[in-house]
Protein backbone atom coordinates (compact mmCIF):
# COMPACT_ATOMS: atom_id res chain seq x y z
CA UNK A 1 0.00 0.00 0.00
CA UNK A 2 2.02 3.13 -1.46
CA UNK A 3 -0.21 5.18 1.60
CA UNK A 4 1.77 3.65 4.09
CA UNK A 5 5.09 3.91 2.46
CA UNK A 6 6.18 7.14 4.29
CA UNK A 7 9.45 6.90 3.35
CA UNK A 8 9.32 5.25 -0.34
CA UNK A 9 11.30 2.64 -2.62
CA UNK A 10 14.57 1.34 -1.31
CA UNK A 11 16.38 2.02 -4.01
CA UNK A 12 15.03 5.69 -4.51
CA UNK A 13 16.25 5.91 -0.23
CA UNK A 14 19.38 4.57 -0.73
CA UNK A 15 20.26 6.48 -3.66
CA UNK A 16 19.48 9.79 -1.98
CA UNK A 17 20.77 8.61 2.08
CA UNK A 18 23.06 6.03 1.77
CA UNK A 19 25.80 7.91 3.61
CA UNK A 20 23.42 8.16 6.63
CA UNK A 21 22.28 4.77 6.82
CA UNK A 22 24.33 2.12 9.65
CA UNK A 23 25.33 -0.88 9.37
CA UNK A 24 22.45 -2.56 11.99
CA UNK A 25 20.24 -1.06 9.91
CA UNK A 26 21.10 -2.44 6.28
CA UNK A 27 21.47 -5.62 8.02
CA UNK A 28 17.75 -5.70 9.51
CA UNK A 29 16.23 -4.77 6.07
CA UNK A 30 18.24 -8.08 5.06
CA UNK A 31 16.40 -9.92 7.26
CA UNK A 32 13.20 -8.14 6.95
CA UNK A 33 13.65 -9.12 2.84
CA UNK A 34 14.28 -12.70 3.63
CA UNK A 35 11.61 -12.78 5.51
CA UNK A 36 8.86 -11.63 3.00
CA UNK A 37 10.04 -13.87 0.51
CA UNK A 38 9.79 -16.82 3.34
CA UNK A 39 6.37 -15.62 3.83
CA UNK A 40 5.46 -15.77 0.34
CA UNK A 41 7.22 -19.26 -0.82
CA UNK A 42 5.20 -20.58 2.16
CA UNK A 43 1.78 -19.62 -0.15
CA UNK A 44 2.66 -20.43 -3.13
CA UNK A 45 3.83 -17.41 -4.56
CA UNK A 46 6.86 -16.54 -6.04
CA UNK A 47 7.41 -12.66 -6.85
CA UNK A 48 9.41 -13.42 -9.82
CA UNK A 49 10.54 -9.33 -10.40
CA UNK A 50 13.08 -8.62 -6.92
CA UNK A 51 14.73 -5.11 -7.37
CA UNK A 52 15.13 -2.65 -4.62
CA UNK A 53 11.93 -0.65 -6.32
CA UNK A 54 9.96 -3.39 -5.47
CA UNK A 55 10.88 -3.05 -1.59
CA UNK A 56 8.91 0.52 -0.07
CA UNK A 57 10.33 1.80 3.24
CA UNK A 58 7.54 2.55 5.90
CA UNK A 59 8.08 4.39 9.73
CA UNK A 60 5.26 4.46 12.12
CA UNK A 61 6.74 7.66 13.91
CA UNK A 62 9.33 9.83 11.44
CA UNK A 63 12.47 9.34 13.91
CA UNK A 64 12.01 5.42 13.44
CA UNK A 65 14.24 3.86 11.58
CA UNK A 66 12.57 2.59 8.48
CA UNK A 67 11.35 -1.28 8.05
CA UNK A 68 11.04 -3.15 4.58
CA UNK A 69 7.55 -3.64 3.00
CA UNK A 70 7.58 -6.00 -0.25
CA UNK A 71 5.61 -4.46 -3.01
CA UNK A 72 4.32 -5.23 -6.94
CA UNK A 73 3.15 -9.03 -7.27
CA UNK A 74 2.14 -7.89 -10.88
CA UNK A 75 4.24 -10.43 -12.30
CA UNK A 76 4.01 -12.67 -9.53
CA UNK A 77 4.00 -16.89 -10.14
CA UNK A 78 1.41 -18.35 -7.82
CA UNK A 79 -0.03 -21.82 -7.67
CA UNK A 80 -3.39 -22.13 -5.54
CA UNK A 81 -4.55 -26.06 -6.08
CA UNK A 82 -5.10 -26.97 -9.72
CA UNK A 83 -4.92 -23.21 -10.21
CA UNK A 84 -1.69 -21.59 -11.37
CA UNK A 85 -1.52 -17.70 -12.20
CA UNK A 86 1.24 -16.50 -14.11
CA UNK A 87 2.14 -12.84 -14.48
CA UNK A 88 4.99 -14.15 -16.79
CA UNK A 89 7.43 -11.62 -15.66
CA UNK A 90 11.36 -12.33 -14.80
CA UNK A 91 13.70 -9.91 -12.52
CA UNK A 92 15.92 -7.24 -13.91
CA UNK A 93 19.81 -8.29 -15.33
CA UNK A 94 21.72 -8.22 -12.42
CA UNK A 95 18.39 -10.06 -10.44
CA UNK A 96 18.52 -12.95 -12.59
CA UNK A 97 20.46 -15.99 -13.09
CA UNK A 98 21.12 -16.06 -17.02
CA UNK A 99 22.10 -19.48 -17.30
CA UNK A 100 18.50 -21.06 -15.13
CA UNK A 101 15.51 -21.43 -17.50
CA UNK A 102 13.10 -18.57 -18.11
CA UNK A 103 10.64 -19.57 -15.43
CA UNK A 104 9.43 -18.86 -12.26
CA UNK A 105 10.89 -20.58 -9.15
CA UNK A 106 11.52 -20.49 -5.84
CA UNK A 107 15.46 -20.28 -6.92
CA UNK A 108 14.67 -17.17 -9.05
CA UNK A 109 13.75 -15.29 -5.87
CA UNK A 110 16.57 -16.32 -4.14
CA UNK A 111 19.20 -16.16 -6.62
CA UNK A 112 17.71 -11.87 -6.50
CA UNK A 113 17.68 -11.77 -3.28
CA UNK A 114 21.24 -11.90 -3.56
CA UNK A 115 21.15 -8.67 -5.40
CA UNK A 116 18.98 -7.06 -3.31
CA UNK A 117 21.63 -7.41 -0.32
CA UNK A 118 24.18 -6.65 -2.25
CA UNK A 119 22.22 -3.22 -3.07
CA UNK A 120 21.25 -2.95 0.70
CA UNK A 121 24.92 -3.31 1.47
CA UNK A 122 26.78 -1.11 -1.06
CA UNK A 123 23.97 1.11 -2.32
CA UNK A 124 24.26 0.14 -5.70
CA UNK A 125 23.36 -2.38 -8.37
CA UNK A 126 25.96 -5.07 -9.16
CA UNK A 127 28.52 -3.72 -11.45
CA UNK A 128 27.04 -0.43 -11.70
CA UNK A 129 28.22 2.65 -9.51
CA UNK A 130 25.97 4.35 -7.39
CA UNK A 131 22.99 6.88 -8.45
CA UNK A 132 19.88 6.50 -11.18
CA UNK A 133 20.89 5.60 -14.72
CA UNK A 134 21.34 8.48 -16.66
CA UNK A 135 19.59 7.32 -19.75
CA UNK A 136 18.30 4.43 -22.14
CA UNK A 137 21.32 4.13 -23.09
CA UNK A 138 23.85 3.71 -19.81
CA UNK A 139 20.65 1.22 -18.63
CA UNK A 140 20.95 -1.17 -22.11
CA UNK A 141 24.83 -1.16 -21.81
CA UNK A 142 24.52 -2.04 -18.07
CA UNK A 143 22.08 -5.24 -18.99
CA UNK A 144 24.33 -6.47 -21.57
CA UNK A 145 27.24 -5.75 -19.30
CA UNK A 146 25.52 -7.68 -16.23
CA UNK A 147 24.54 -10.51 -18.31
CA UNK A 148 27.35 -10.99 -19.56
CA UNK A 149 29.15 -11.68 -16.31
CA UNK A 150 26.40 -13.49 -14.61
CA UNK A 151 26.68 -15.76 -17.31
CA UNK A 152 30.01 -16.39 -16.82
CA UNK A 153 28.74 -16.44 -12.88
CA UNK A 154 31.42 -13.71 -12.18
CA UNK A 155 29.66 -11.90 -9.08
CA UNK A 156 30.75 -8.92 -7.69
CA UNK A 157 33.65 -8.97 -4.73
CA UNK A 158 31.30 -9.48 -1.52
CA UNK A 159 34.33 -10.67 1.21
CA UNK A 160 34.30 -7.30 2.61
CA UNK A 161 30.63 -7.13 3.10
CA UNK A 162 28.75 -7.92 5.96
CA UNK A 163 26.78 -10.89 4.97
CA UNK A 164 28.96 -11.65 1.61
CA UNK A 165 28.71 -15.28 2.31
CA UNK A 166 25.12 -15.28 2.36
CA UNK A 167 24.98 -13.22 -1.08
CA UNK A 168 27.75 -15.52 -3.28
CA UNK A 169 25.55 -18.62 -1.55
CA UNK A 170 22.31 -17.04 -3.10
CA UNK A 171 24.17 -16.46 -6.16
CA UNK A 172 25.99 -19.86 -6.83
CA UNK A 173 22.54 -21.88 -5.60
CA UNK A 174 23.77 -22.79 -2.42
CA UNK A 175 20.51 -21.62 -0.83
CA UNK A 176 17.77 -23.51 -2.02
CA UNK A 177 14.98 -22.30 0.73
CA UNK A 178 14.53 -18.25 2.35
CA UNK A 179 14.13 -19.74 5.54
CA UNK A 180 17.99 -20.59 5.46
CA UNK A 181 18.61 -16.94 4.57
CA UNK A 182 16.27 -15.83 7.94
CA UNK A 183 17.77 -17.73 9.70
CA UNK A 184 21.76 -16.64 9.03
CA UNK A 185 20.84 -13.10 9.14
CA UNK A 186 19.17 -13.58 12.32
CA UNK A 187 22.38 -15.05 13.72
CA UNK A 188 24.85 -12.83 12.30
CA UNK A 189 22.23 -9.42 13.80
CA UNK A 190 22.37 -11.88 17.22
CA UNK A 191 26.22 -11.98 16.83
CA UNK A 192 26.69 -8.26 16.14
CA UNK A 193 24.53 -7.11 18.94
CA UNK A 194 26.80 -9.24 21.35
CA UNK A 195 29.62 -7.59 20.36
CA UNK A 196 27.94 -4.53 20.95
CA UNK A 197 27.00 -5.41 24.14
CA UNK A 198 30.72 -6.41 25.09
CA UNK A 199 31.67 -3.16 24.03
CA UNK A 200 29.68 -1.35 26.38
Amino acid sequence: MFSEANRGDLQRYLDNQDDTINGPLRLKWCLQAAEAITYIHTKNVIHSDLRPENFLLHSSINNDDPDILLCDFGGSYCKIGDKIIDGEHLPDPGFFDPNCDWSSTKDTDIFALGSVFYVIMTGHWPYKSPGPFLSVQESDEYDEKVEDLFMKREYPSVEHLVGGDVMSDCWDGKIRDAEVIVARYGALIHMKEQKREECV
